[in-house]
């Protein structure tokens, strides 16, 4: 069977090699590598914050209109 990734593959061998004769050269110089834990596959949301600030609330909801608008708005509609 011909993989269709075999050209996907090829393209990234150039990559690779450049990267592993650039890590071959930090050796060289002195340089070390340290391996490090991986990171979690799935990280923990963000903790949401206990504190409520109050004007964002007022500012999420518009009030409802008021039986008086109600009736202006009724008004000016039969006037149309």
């Amino acid at each position: 069977m011909i993989s269709n990734l075999r050209s996907d593959i090829e393209f990234r061998r150039e990559k690779a090699l450049e990267l592993s004769s650039q890590v071959r050269r930090h050796l060289a110089a002195g340089g070390n590598l340290t391996i490090g834990e991986s990171p979690a596959i799935n990280p923990k949301p963000a903790k949401r914050s206990d504190v409520i600030d109050p004007t964002t609330i007022l500012k999420r909801r518009k009030p409802p209109i008021t039986r008086a608008e109600r009736e202006a708005l009724r008004k000016l509609a039969e006037a149309l």
